[in-house]
């Protein structure tokens, strides 16, 4: 069984990831209303990323013989200035979803919990990645100042994001 503490920490972190998950989805709305297909598909994938990063903590919690609570998440932003407020919103909420990761990974640390620190790790390792697909994609973004032919080349890019869960 997990401490109370951990199972409090991974009940917490389960909660933000559906609250991202919902975010996505209120993100490829948006740029799916802008006439962005390709991005609002992109934001889907990372959609499923995230209810499968909570579903993933949400098994976990439950092999581990400790339960899980589900708390109701709050509405997400609707309405953004541009695509690159989106991937820039996009980019400052990963780097505070890695924090949360990291601080989840110190605490079972703290707890000598090897098992979490080790399940913990297949997440330091994943945020590491999504912080660097946001930053690529929005400096191109700001290259092409969100806009004309290299926007239009951008999100047909885009549209062939896919996402396979990974087998573990």
């Amino acid at each position: 069984m997990l401490s109370k503490k951990i199972e409090k920490a991974i009940n917490k972190q389960i909660n933000a990831e559906f609250e991202s998950a919902y975010l996505y989805l209120s993100m490829a709305t948006y740029l799916n209303n802008e006439n962005l297909p390709g991005f609002s598909h992109w934001m889907k994938t990372q959609y499923e990323e995230e209810m499968f990063h909570a579903i993933k903590m949400y098994d976990y919690v439950l092999e581990r013989g400790s339960s899980v609570s589900l708390d109701s998440i709050k509405k997400p932003k609707h309405q953004w200035k541009n695509i690159i407020d989106v991937f820039e919103d996009t980019l400052k909420h990963e780097q505070g979803v890695t924090k949360m990761i990291n601080d989840l990974t110190s605490l079972a640390i703290d707890e000598r919990d090897h098992a979490t620190v080790n399940f913990m790790q297949w997440f330091v390792d994943e945020q590491v990645e999504e912080e660097a697909s946001v930053s690529e994609l929005l400096a191109q973004l700001q290259l092409v100042e969100g806009k004309g032919s290299g926007l239009f080349m951008l999100d047909k890019e885009a549209a062939q994001r896919t996402f396979t869960p990974p087998v573990n």
